[in-house]
């Protein structure tokens, strides 16, 4: 089963998948972008480059997630694959950037992939009160100075995102304490 953790940042991605860790200690456990060498070029390129195009931008993200499957997936596929994001989020942070239209969007990805989604989507949804109170209480990264407004954007468009895929989509109230959480990923693995 190829499952993948979504939410906006300060949501506890890491933290459950932390979690799965221990508790699938065979699960392969990955992440988009840069899960592989080239991925992980692929990611420092995008963050720390000059690359000014969205598109440019987007189109690296899409190698990164066609290298990932060829290696990392594929290959995994009898396995339990836990990601910590997935082309649910590449998708939605495309679809915010709004220069690309959704059907191109999913199209693009649909061909990066060659179809191959996650089964179950388990998304860490944070109020928008959550979301301000944990931004407060911490040194903010480059997408987490964009804002509220735009990290609850990306969380409606990984919802649209997953949907227009067609995949499993299970949304757990992030302020719910860890190991509630935990247990209710747990609960639809």
């Amino acid at each position: 089963m190829y499952i993948a953790i979504e939410g906006i940042d300060t949501a506890g991605k890491s933290t459950q998948i932390a979690l799965l860790q221990k508790a699938y200690s065979k699960a392969i456990i990955t992440k988009e972008p840069g899960a592989t060498a080239i991925g992980h070029q692929i990611r420092d390129i995008v963050l720390n480059g000059d690359v000014r195009s969205s598109k440019a931008e987007f189109l690296l993200f899409l190698a990164d997630r066609a290298e990932h499957l060829e290696r990392v997936v594929e290959p995994n596929m009898d396995k339990l694959i836990i990601s910590d994001r997935s082309v649910v989020s590449g998708i939605a942070y495309a679809m915010v950037k709004e220069d690309i239209s959704l059907d191109e969007i999913i199209s693009l990805n649909h061909f990066a992939t060659d179809g191959i989604y996650p089964e179950k989507i388990f998304l860490l949804e944070l109020s928008p009160q959550e979301l301000h109170f944990r931004l407060s209480q911490k040194e903010l990264d480059e997408i987490e100075m964009r804002g509220d407004e735009y990290l609850l954007k990306i969380q409606e468009a990984l919802k649209i995102a997953a949907r227009s895929l067609g995949i499993e989509l299970i949304i757990i109230d992030a302020k719910k304490s860890i190991e509630a959480i935990s247990q209710e990923i747990i609960k639809h693995i």
